[in-house]
Formats: C-alpha cells, sequence, structure tokens
C-alpha cells in the first residue's frame, strides 16, 4: 500500500451529497502507509455539524476494506463556512458577485429529460417582460451551464459568436434576455469532451468573464446531476436560492430530491418546486395525466419550500422552443405562458424586486 493506491481507493468515497469524490474535489492533503496502518489528512469547509464524523467514517470504511491494511488514522480539519448573508443579498460561494448583479437562481433538474432548459429560457422571457413593463428594459440574464449539450441558444433563436470587450465576452441578446453558451463557443458538429477541471474553469469564465452589465435577475440553466457543474457554481457565484424542475412522475421526482438536498448542504436556499408537463389536455379539455400526478407538490414538501407552479404539456411549448419563439414570447396569453408568468411574478417577489 502506498499513499497512490490510498488516494485511489479514496476515489470511491464520494462527497454527501454530490456524485464527485473528494479526491478530485482536492480534500485530501496527504497520505501514507506505515506498518498496516493507513495514515489520511483531510481539510474540508462545511458548516453542517452532521458532515465531518459522515465523512470520516466513509473515509475509514474505505481504507479497512484495503488489503493489509490494519489500522486508520484520519486527520480531519474542518473550517467553518461562511455564514450566508440576509436573503436577497447573495449565498454561499468562494465567488464575488459581478458587478452589477442583484440577484442570481440556479435552474436544476437532478434528472435529465424534464424540459429544464425549456423551463428556464420561458422564465427568462417571462421575467424580462414582466422588468420591461415596470420599466426595467434588459434586466434579465441566461447562463446557460449545460456544458456537453447547450440547447439555449436553438429555443432563443440565437446563434453566432459573442462579441469582446477588452478581456470580456459581450453576451448575446433576444427578447430582452442576455444569454451565455458554450453553444456560442463550439461548432454544432463539435461535441465536448471536457474532465471536471475545464468545466469548472468554464463557469467560472462565465461568470467572472461576461460583460452582463446591469442585471436583476441572473437565471443559471443546470445540467442535471450533482457535479462540477453545480459544485463550481456555488464556489464561484454567490446564489439567492435554487429552483427544482420535475415531472410528475416518481423517477423524476426522487432525483429532483436529491439535487434539492444538494444545494441546502452548501447552504443555498430553495426558492420552490415548479412541475412540467403537469397534463395534457385533450380536444374535449379533459386533462390527462400522462406522467402521474402531485409529485411536485410532494418534493416541495419533503424538501420543505413550496410548489411555484404547474406547467401543462402543449405541443406550442416544444414548438415553440425548436423554432426559436418561445412560448410567452409567440402566445403570451397562452395557458403556459400564463403559468411562467406567475412563477416570474412569485420569483420578483420572493427577491424584493
Amino acid at each position: 500500500m502506498t499513499a497512490d493506491s490510498i488516494k485511489e481507493a479514496l476515489k470511491q468515497v464520494k462527497y454527501p451529497g454530490f456524485s464527485r469524490d473528494i479526491v478530485s474535489f482536492g480534500l485530501i492533503r496527504s497520505a501514507a502507509f506505515v506498518d498496516g496502518t493507513a495514515k489520511v489528512a483531510v481539510a474540508i469547509t462545511t458548516s453542517d455539524p452532521k458532515l465531518p464524523p459522515l465523512l470520516k467514517a466513509e473515509i475509514e470504511k474505505c481504507l479497512l476494506a484495503q488489503p493489509g491494511v490494519k489500522d486508520v488514522i484520519i486527520e480531519l480539519a474542518v473550517s467553518a463556512a461562511k455564514a450566508p448573508p440576509p436573503a436577497g443579498q447573495g449565498n454561499l460561494g468562494g465567488g464575488k458577485t459581478p458587478a452589477g448583479l442583484k440577484h442570481s437562481i440556479a435552474i436544476a433538474s437532478g434528472k435529465g429529460g424534464v424540459g429544464k432548459s425549456t423551463f428556464a429560457v420561458n422564465l427568462a422571457c417571462a421575467l424580462a417582460r414582466v422588468l420591461e413593463e415596470r420599466g426595467q428594459p434588459g434586466r434579465v440574464g441566461l447562463m446557460d451551464c449545460d456544458i456537453y449539450g447547450p440547447s439555449v441558444p436553438l429555443m432563443m433563436g440565437l446563434s453566432g459568436r459573442p462579441e469582446i470587450d477588452g478581456d470580456a465576452l459581450v453576451p448575446l441578446e433576444r427578447f430582452g434576455v442576455k444569454v451565455m453558451s458554450m453553444g456560442f463557443l463550439v461548432d454544432d458538429n463539435t461535441p465536448v469532451v471536457w474532465r471536471g477541471p475545464m468545466i469548472m474553469k468554464t463557469i467560472q469564465q462565465f461568470v467572472q468573464n461576461v460583460k452582463w452589465g446591469e442585471l436583476d435577475v441572473l437565471l443559471v440553466d443546470l445540467p442535471p446531476g450533482t457535479g462540477d457543474a453545480q459544485l463550481s457554481l456555488v464556489q464561484t457565484l454567490p446564489l439567492d436560492g435554487a429552483l427544482l424542475v420535475t415531472t410528475p412522475q416518481t423517477a423524476a421526482t426522487n432525483v429532483a430530491r436529491k439535487g434539492g438536498l444538494m444545494f441546502q448542504k452548501v447552504n443555498v436556499p430553495l426558492l420552490g418546486v415548479a412541475e412540467n408537463m403537469s397534463w395534457f389536455e385533450d380536444a374535449n379539455g379533459q386533462r390527462q395525466q400522462l406522467f402521474g400526478e402531485g409529485g411536485g407538490a410532494l418534493t416541495a414538501e419533503s424538501l420543505g419550500t413550496t410548489l411555484l407552479g404547474q406547467v401543462p404539456l402543449y405541443p406550442e411549448i416544444r414548438a415553440g422552443g425548436d423554432c426559436g419563439m418561445p412560448v410567452v414570447v409567440n402566445a403570451p396569453e397562452s395557458k403556459p405562458a400564463l403559468v411562467f408568468r406567475e412563477i416570474a411574478l412569485t420569483l420578483l417577489k420572493k427577491l424584493k424586486v
């Protein structure tokens, strides 16, 4: 057993609430093996008193399962996380709020395929319309952090490359929403095959080196899961909260709940749950619960937050995304558009905008 083999073994230990291991997070300060005893030094930053003993137990269990290890000594250094500032003033994160940005919200799902990006695009457009009616146009931003499969440019009807102003990228803008996405920076036929550090660096660049200007709200469309992108965001940008998107079905709500618990572990408050594809209305006006019923409300209740709204399954939503004309813009008086508007109004009220 060597120091390297100890670290290799510890790659089996996930950081609680995340899909990424403690070694790749850089938490292992040193490792050694002497006379059958594995010694490791670990440093973490948390305000959760339950996390250190849990992590220590997992490390000990992992190492004692290795051949030749008879005993384990763990030095666990714990630094207290900074106390979250008052609501509306940003939240936990190692980064600094960009100048001119008042509020930032993560749009997350945990599971893929629930229409999270479609939801984020329509919510951004709904927020922009409400603020424009108040005489505050161009005060909404949408940061597409789905590095591997960015779909926001298509749904917003945007293409081309962002201009460069000094050292900063200038986001593209449409429907009163400023947008930055990896889709603007790579060709359509070029797959993004990156490891964690490159994803982290890109998200940092999107936060710190994009000329967002004066924004009341920045929505951050996250990829599915609880890994590199999620941790990078909470370390880079102080978030005012997270909004979870799920469909009513159990397969989606179970994963959404885990995503919500992840945000709670890193002191990001949950602003609420939005249920997408809640029902389909047939030609007779009857609701068909294609994905089950009540999942969004149950998820919100289990996480101690509120159900912000239920978005029905309408062909117009899909069609609007495919042609770059979100339903909120193309059919502002339609049922789904009015749901997005109500959610936008609720969020602005929560943020005191």
